[in-house]
């Protein structure tokens, strides 16, 4: 006639709380300490300056000359003839867009020079060459 009284004690439980925890401050410092690719599949060495880093505008047209002398536009490999004609193709928006060439620093001065000249004849007005930052 003894009756056991009910305490309510179901057995332990994990708070599973601090392991979520964990896990989103690791997320959030893979997410901060990652860097991203600008170009991905294109291995360019920029040249170092001490000059200080512009904004990327919205309306940019970026050219890239690797080491072997290689011209890629919207990641695909042209030919110095074909870029001139696919930036004469854009129309009037060269005007306002900004050309921004990263070449090599392997690259000869003569490909980047004509790679300027193209973009200056299908009338590109703002022209920059990308740097690395000098490192101290």
């Amino acid at each position: 006639m003894f009756r056991r009284a009910k305490t309510g004690h179901e057995g332990p439980k994990v708070d599973l709380t601090p392991m979520v925890d964990v896990v989103f401050l690791l997320l959030i410092f893979f997410m901060i300490s990652t860097t991203f690719v600008q170009t991905p599949g294109i291995e360019v060495n920029l040249p170092e300056s001490s000059l200080k880093i512009s904004e990327k505008k919205p309306d940019e047209v970026q050219v890239f000359i690797d080491r072997t002398g290689s011209v890629f536009l919207d990641g695909q490999e042209v030919s110095p003839d074909e870029l001139a004609e696919k930036l004469l193709a854009r129309g009037d928006d060269n005007q306002q867009a900004t050309f921004v060439l990263m070449a090599d620093k392997a690259v000869r001065h003569g490909l980047v020079v004509g790679v300027m000249d193209a973009a200056r004849e299908a009338g590109f007005v703002n022209l920059a060459i990308a740097t690395e930052s000098r490192r101290k």
